[in-house]
């Protein structure tokens, strides 16, 4: 109550002051000049430079959550709590710099892309595209154990989304060149169709031989598809860490601030606006994303709720456990947070998601909300006990590790108080 803006609020104007200050500073890269810098390499390098630029962005991307939760803690930290770190300054100089490093990062590979796509010959676009098949290699004759293979998902579908991303930079510069010529496009689209199809195609042959070689069955994609509707229905919260899809994203080990950054970089240098009438189709555009954006998470959250009530999993957003325990230090409370998961039940035992939390008072215990790991999503076992037993025996059980505790980042107490 003693703050002015709510921790989400902060967040958002963290995540907002970052953007813009990268975005300026990404006008002091030349996109040209890069191009021709990469255009001039050989075949051979570009590829091993194209496939040392995916291992990096992943090891960049790591790094960089870890960066951005600890601005994000650093500036919502209670004010009552003894401060042991460096500060919010250079939390938040570390994060513009991994940011703008980061945007940089995925310039280059779009750069790349671009130059396979404008090659005469197309051979460095076929030996990209052959690095998929590659994975399969490295996947395939691995073991995988039911969590593995939820990571494995959660990686592809943000590595397929970050290649929609870069080949609509590709389209987007390379109609700059032509002065928007439609006929273009329609160039463009054989290759757009060929990266997009060999993706899907070694996704569909990559899990189909995992779960055959690992006797996984395919019932698993719906154990999978609910743990990330749990995770966005559980984040509906007043006092949420930011964004209610933001625990989805980084379970995906996606970071939309680079991606953000560097697509509005090429869509302002691509697009010139000029005049009253130019201006005004930008306003309605934006207004038009915002309403789109509204719309969308209107429709995720409501099949998200479909699928927790299909998964059967609603008893979890229900049943809070308590976490003062004696013997603990409270430094480990830090990061509890509401039970009620913005979760009603009205009189025909219908459920929804309308109602907010109660804030509780400072001298009652924290709770936080149950994922029941030694009942969802494990792997079946034989000895296991039935679910309905007795609460003391279920204490005395050991917790197996479920989906909605796998998480590629540290999250640092994934919510604020």
């Amino acid at each position: 109550d003693r703050r002015l803006l709510q921790p989400a609020q902060v967040c958002d104007i963290l995540k907002g002051v970052i953007l813009v200050i990268c975005y300026f500073m990404m006008h002091y890269v030349d996109y040209s000049m890069m191009y021709h810098l990469i255009r001039g390499q050989s075949v051979i390098k570009l590829y091993i430079i194209y496939n040392m630029l995916e291992v990096a962005d992943r090891l960049i991307s790591s790094f960089g959550q870890d960066i951005l939760d600890a601005l994000y803690w650093t500036a919502t930290e209670p004010k009552e709590r003894k401060r042991a770190h460096i500060g919010v300054i250079p939390h938040f100089f570390m994060a513009k710099v991994y940011v703008f490093l980061h945007a940089i990062l995925i310039m280059v590979q779009a750069t790349t892309l671009n130059v396979a796509f404008n090659s005469h010959n197309k051979s460095l676009l076929t030996i990209m595209m052959s690095n998929n098949f590659v994975e399969i290699k490295g996947s395939v004759f691995k073991k995988f154990e039911k969590n593995n293979l939820f990571q494995m998902s959660n990686s592809d579908i943000k590595e397929r989304f970050t290649n929609y991303v870069l080949l609509l930079i590709v389209c987007l510069r390379n109609m700059e060149q032509f002065s928007w010529n439609p006929d273009h496009l329609w160039v463009l689209f054989p290759d757009v169709c060929m990266v997009v199809a060999s993706e899907i195609a070694v996704d569909i042959v990559k899990h189909a031989f995992i779960t055959k070689f690992n006797d996984i069955t395919a019932d698993v994609y719906s154990e999978y598809r609910a743990s990330l509707a749990f995770d966005l229905v559980s984040s509906r919260q007043k006092n949420a860490y930011t964004d209610y899809s933001d625990s989805v994203s980084r379970r995906m080990g996606f970071i939309p601030l680079p991606l953000a950054v560097l697509l509005i970089r090429v869509v302002t240098s691509s697009i010139k606006v000029q005049g009253v009438l130019a201006y005004v189709c930008v306003v309605l555009f934006y207004c038009g994303l915002i309403s789109l954006k509204v719309l969308n998470s209107i429709v995720l959250l409501g099949k998200s709720c479909q699928y927790v009530k299909e998964a059967k999993m609603e008893d979890k957003l229900f049943n809070p456990v308590l976490t003062a325990t004696p013997g603990k230090p409270a430094g480990k409370q830090q990061s509890t947070f509401k039970s009620t998961q913005g979760f009603s039940t009205d009189e025909n035992g219908s459920t929804s998601v309308t109602n907010q939390p109660v804030h509780q008072k400072e001298n009652t215990p924290s709770f936080l909300v149950t994922s029941n790991s030694d009942q969802f999503l494990t792997t079946p076992d034989g000895e296991e006990k039935d679910i309905s037993q007795d609460t003391s025996e279920l204490k005395h059980r050991s917790a197996k590790k479920d989906l909605l505790e796998i998480d590629r980042f540290t999250i640092c107490g994934n919510r604020i108080d």
